[in-house]
């Protein structure tokens, strides 16, 4: 059985692969640092390496939550996405797209509403900064502390040891598909298409 790491989970499996977690019969392991949540496994994404053996996983899904960490912390972290995953194994990174966001700002402005969400009302500052609503009840581990374009976000994968990097934007956000170097990345990015994840392919 193939097994995925939620980096990062929150309170809720990974909705937006649940149809090649279920279709494909993936075990997922949640993680993160919010015991409210309730993770399979309770730590912080900074220290993966230790709560994981290395090559223990075949993908690692982090959705949102590179963001949150300080800049000099995201490579250390991507390194840890490499050690824990096995070498047919593929990252499947999301976050804020900073470009989309401050192309919104000359256009319509900060205080603008972008979208909406389960959260509700989503603002150039929430994409920025972390959600207003979720800071302001005390989740201050919920504001951003850096922030990415493709360019950044891909660059970093490479950097991290990861062979092939794929990006995508859209919707206010980067999408960053990284593969191992013996992953099958035409089986993965095929399977990734049914859940309506497209890539392109960045080069070092």
């Amino acid at each position: 059985m193939k097994r995925l790491l939620n980096a990062g989970s929150g309170p809720g499996t990974a909705q937006r692969i649940a149809r090649m977690i279920v279709e494909h019969g993936w075990e997922e392991t949640r993680f993160d640092i919010d015991p409210g949540v309730k993770p399979d496994v309770l730590g912080s994404i900074l220290d993966l390496s230790g709560a994981f053996e290395p090559q223990s996983f075949d993908a690692v899904w982090s959705s949102h939550v590179l963001e949150h960490l300080y800049s000099h912390e995201v490579y250390p972290t991507l390194r840890q996405f490499h050690q824990v995953l096995k070498p047919v194994g593929f990252a499947l990174i999301m976050s804020p797209d900073v470009e989309s966001v401050a192309q919104f700002i000359v256009e319509q402005g900060i205080a603008a509403i972008a979208y909406h969400s389960p959260a509700g009302p989503i603002r150039p500052l929430d994409m920025l900064y972390g959600h207003a609503r979720a800071i302001e009840e005390g989740r201050v581990y919920m504001a951003h502390r850096t922030g990415f374009t493709a360019e950044r976000l891909g660059n970093l994968l490479l950097m991290a040891g990861f062979p092939t990097v794929s990006v995508s934007t859209q919707n206010f956000e980067v999408c960053a598909l990284a593969l191992m170097p013996e992953a099958d990345g035409e089986a993965i990015q095929k399977s990734l298409l049914e859940s309506g994840f497209n890539f392109q392919e960045v080069q070092a």
